[in-house]
């Protein structure tokens, strides 16, 4: 029995299957929270001893209790907005794509762009979207589709004319207005720079400021316009929290977000715990790293806090625009462009280094994983060893020579179970084929990581991949390899749910009081519908949150 001398219990859980994640005690059967901290886990009739008149009592019936949910890397603002947006995951071919996008424009005749989410690569199967698709289902009012990793948007003629980007114009390397031979844009936009113009139509331009510049709205929302945007980060919250949720690590960011975060904060309604970064793009200058810096001084709760600078280092597989070692193996004369170059890499993440800030850097390609660790590596040499636990985001690829470098380095791999082509949602193909059969052996290499003994966290990535974390265990639990020859990459239960509870919190510098179920920690639990130890792997997804609970308050309820 794990106990601190407390008054009655505010709320405790009992009748459960408690797996703590607390290596001194990993199992019990109920838990107690006084004033937002766990103060008791042990067996019921011990922590029952603490209930008082007014202790809410919550029954787990046999269900798995466990820490709450950490989601390591999402996007908050953003897929909020984009719970309203036509959802195509799972549609498959002309015809279907027809029908969702005429029912979707028919309900809302006076939306003047029209917006669909998760469209896979192969939609139309090995036949490459055009606007021309596009025009066929809807031509006189703009619409706008994005692939799920959201690197990649498919646009019809009248959206690319209201826009002005129907003749191309002129972009940074990484970013790409595919063109047809006809002079004009097929309907294909590369990354940021080539679909933003496009997506600012959609009237949802602040959502997607702090992934597509980093920068603030001007001029600042007020009034009407303000309590909207906070409603949208309700809306997230909620989402997150009837998921069992109680930690985000959101991956885009700026000042207003936080601004917003603290609002709802103020009004009692941030029922999640929120880590804001700041994100430098590759048009900015050392100088904007002061921003980074105050975002940090200035929210350093554990609540809602920053401490973080996000950058991006490449896009994705699927449109060649991740940076390769050696080329891509259905395009032998490209290896993709990154968004900085080494050196110039190397002299950002020392200064952000030396500020004391951690970095979080999305490297999709092996040239990319690469590139991020020779900076983590070179900013260690300048300012000297330190915990500094970068990160580096989704790790698709990387080679045999880097994997060690995780664990020397104390670089954080930051991973997403979804997206393995084959495990979840996401086909095989044409992701299997570009990467090229000698690369699978260290493509997405998530178990060869863990036993290599680095830090490996689990995240969505929402909304690229559904946010669901007991999905998201079941993918990892559950992946194949793509060859019998090939590596095994699947994770135990106890590794699976480690990547979203302790990890996380590891991840966060705050591995001392979240991720574990233990007195003394935040009261951040989720009960589940099953017992997930005693659940086939295979319908591990029918678990479902009961409970939420987040700082000792119920977030959700089913």
């Amino acid at each position: 029995m794990s106990v601190q001398p407390v008054r009655n219990a505010d709320l405790i859980v009992i009748n459960g299957r408690v797996l703590t994640m607390d290596s001194t005690r990993p199992t019990a059967e109920a838990v107690a929270v006084v004033d937002g901290l766990i103060a008791a886990v042990g067996d019921n009739a011990t922590v029952e001893a603490l209930r008082g008149p007014d202790t809410k009592i919550i029954d787990a019936r046999g269900g798995s209790v466990v820490p709450g949910f950490i989601e390591a890397h999402m996007h908050l603002f953003s897929g909020a907005a984009e719970l309203a947006h036509l959802q195509l995951a799972g549609v498959s071919g002309l015809d279907a794509l027809r029908e969702a996008v005429l029912a979707y424009a028919a309900a809302r005749p006076n939306q003047r762009m029209l917006v669909g989410q998760g469209a896979d690569y192969t939609i139309l199967g090995s036949e490459r979207v055009t606007r021309h698709h596009l025009d066929a289902i809807l031509p006189d009012r703009a619409f706008i589709m994005a692939a799920p990793d959201h690197h990649t948007y498919w646009a019809n003629t009248k959206a690319l004319e209201m826009a002005d980007v129907l003749h191309g114009r002129e972009l940074t390397p990484g970013n790409e207005i595919v063109m047809g031979d006809d002079g004009l844009a097929e309907g294909e936009l590369r990354e940021n720079e080539a679909f933003n113009p496009v997506l600012k139509l959609a009237g949802e331009e602040r959502v997607r400021l702090g992934l597509s510049t980093g920068g603030e709205p001007d001029p600042v929302p007020e009034g009407d316009e303000r309590a909207g945007d906070r409603a949208i980060m309700r809306r997230g919250l909620d989402w997150c929290a009837r998921h069992g949720i109680t930690s985000i690590q959101n991956m885009d960011g700026n000042f207003y977000q936080l601004e917003l975060l603290s609002e709802v904060q103020a009004e009692g309604d941030l029922i999640c715990r929120v880590q804001i970064p700041f994100h430098y793009k590759n048009f900015m200058t050392p100088d904007a790293l002061d921003k980074a810096s105050v975002m940090a001084e200035r929210y350093d709760g554990d609540w809602l806090s920053s401490g973080l600078v996000k950058m991006f280092y490449d896009g994705v597989l699927d449109s060649w625009t991740a940076v390769m070692i050696e080329p891509y193996a259905d395009r032998p004369d490209w290896v993709g462009e990154p968004l900085f170059s080494p050196e110039e890499f190397k002299r950002i993440a020392t200064e952000i280094d030396r500020r004391g800030l951690q970095i979080a850097v999305h490297s999709i390609g092996d040239g990319a994983t690469r590139a991020v660790l020779d900076g983590y590596e070179a900013a260690a040499k300048v300012n000297g060893k330190r915990d500094s636990r970068h990160r580096v985001e989704h790790v698709e690829l990387t080679t045999a020579s880097d994997i060690q470098r995780f664990v020397d380095l104390g670089v954080i791999a930051s991973m997403q179970p979804p997206h393995p082509p084959g495990a979840m949602s996401f086909p095989l193909e044409p992701t299997v084929s570009r990467i090229g059969r000698q690369r699978w052996p260290y493509a997405y290499p998530t178990r060869t990581l863990i036993e290599a003994g680095a830090h490996v966290v689990f995240a969505s990535d929402w909304p690229v991949a559904p946010i669901d974390p007991i999905e998201g265990m079941q993918a990892a639990m559950l992946r194949k390899p793509w060859a019998e020859d090939m590596p095994d990459q699947s994770v135990s239960l106890h590794q699976a749910l480690a990547g979203y509870t302790v990890e996380g919190a590891y991840a966060e510098f705050k591995e001392d009081r979240k991720g574990q179920l233990k007195p003394g920690y935040f009261g951040d639990l989720v009960v589940l519908s099953a017992d997930i130890e005693a659940t086939d792997p295979a319908v591990l997804h029918q678990v479902r949150p009961v409970t939420t609970i987040c700082g000792g308050r119920v977030s959700y309820q089913a």
